[in-house]
């Protein structure tokens, strides 16, 4: 690792003409996407020194401190922090790509009941993330494939399960690549340049954070799927820093970091792609930074809405009443039946303790009748669009 104030430069990508022939007809804008377009040829990464000057490596390694110090004050907290901060994280990745919706609407989603179709791409986006972390070790291209599809099996599931065999572009609605923004590597490069990306995220000699961010700049720049590569490359983020052992316990929610200035984020990566990798190292290191501040308020809250609850609650401490209060922080929305199940308790017991939070203000019924009833815990939902509205204050 180079950490001099000369820096050992990183190669750019290349570009190679490769031949197109439109399947438009009978058009005059055919002519205009004949002929051969320019796809970039990324450079193998696997044994580069990672160019890091005095400053930039001083900063990476303050961020992966307060990423593992972070993990470790969450991970001491008997509540399911691990399971909302995954939450906000796959919520946080999904808004980069313009998707969007509340707490209440992804927590209709997660127990299967009618929501928008973004709300269910989240919580896809969630399974996604779930998957990243248990594939932790060895990162290796089966996890990848994995991760895109728990992301994308329900909605595009043709997609999945293999490297693309197109041509994709980005920065362009034409069905021609010529005037994109970027053009990706080939797909007939897809492969090797992926088996290069898994060998550099496998490295033990590198710091971890700016490894990360490499390797998720590599990842985007490879773009290996046709559709979900920027939420599965932020999942890979949560891959590494688990591999790596700065997180533990819990998901850290970067993308919620990276909310902060989007377009900043899409310019480190271009820069990347030009050869400069300090802004996509200084990109995911203070987007951590953002991630733990804003977590830590998340947790707080949380945890005030926990004991006001419980405060509240006229029933013993071992009661169903009390042991759904725990559920209700990372599913706000239930029916009794979901609740009887987590529990362990028969549907009428499961009742019994909504019941009791109802009479309490901590669950509100949100259907109408008397049959298929659902509970949202509305200081939840509003922690949580709390925590996704300061993420999103510096945009």
């Amino acid at each position: 690792m180079t950490t001099s104030k000369e820096k050992s430069p990183w190669p750019a990508i290349r570009y190679e003409e490769r031949p197109w022939h439109s399947v438009q007809h009978g058009s005059g804008s055919q002519r205009l996407a004949s002929g051969p377009y320019m796809a970039s040829v990324p450079a193998f990464i696997s044994d580069l020194d990672l160019p890091l000057d005095t400053e930039l490596h001083a900063l990476t390694e303050e961020a992966a401190s307060e990423l593992a110090r972070f993990d470790a004050e969450v991970g001491q907290i008997a509540a399911p922090f691990a399971v909302v901060l995954l939450h906000a994280e796959s919520a946080a990745s999904s808004e980069i790509e313009d998707l969007t919706s509340d707490a209440r609407e992804i927590a209709l989603a997660e127990i299967g009941v009618h929501a928008s179709e973004d709300a269910q791409l989240i919580v896809a986006n969630r399974r996604a993330m779930h998957v990243a972390l248990a594939l932790s070790e060895p990162i290796d291209g089966t996890a990848l494939l994995e991760m895109h599809r728990a992301l994308l099996e329900h909605s595009n599931p043709d997609i999945v399960g293999h490297w693309r065999d197109q041509q994709v572009w980005i920065g362009s609605r034409s069905l021609w690549p010529h005037t994109a923004q970027f053009v990706p590597p080939h797909q007939d490069l897809v492969p090797a340049l992926m088996d290069d990306l898994v060998a550099f995220a496998n490295r033990v000699d590198l710091p971890v954070l700016a490894q990360t961010a490499i390797a998720h700049a590599q990842f985007e720049t490879i773009h290996p799927f046709p559709d979900g590569n920027g939420r599965t490359g932020r999942a890979l983020i949560q891959t590494m820093l688990r591999a790596g052992q700065l997180t533990r316990n819990v998901a850290v929610p970067v993308s919620a970091g990276l909310l902060h200035d989007t377009s900043r984020y899409f310019d480190a990566l271009s820069a990347y792609r030009a050869g400069d990798v300090t802004p996509i190292i200084r990109s995911i290191a203070e987007a951590s930074f953002a991630a733990v501040h804003n977590g830590r308020i998340l947790v707080a809250d949380l945890e005030s809405v926990q004991a006001e609850w419980r405060g509240r609650i006229r029933a013993r401490q071992d009661s169903a009443a009390h042991r759904l209060v725990g559920i209700l922080l990372r599913q706000p929305v239930i029916g009794a039946a979901a609740a009887a199940a987590q529990l362990g308790v028969s549907t009428v017991n499961a009742q019994v303790a909504i019941d009791r939070l109802v009479d309490a203000g901590v669950l509100t019924q949100i259907t109408d009748g008397r049959r298929n009833r659902i509970w949202l815990a509305k200081d939840v939902v509003r922690v949580l669009d709390e925590f996704a509205a300061r993420a999103k204050r510096l945009r």
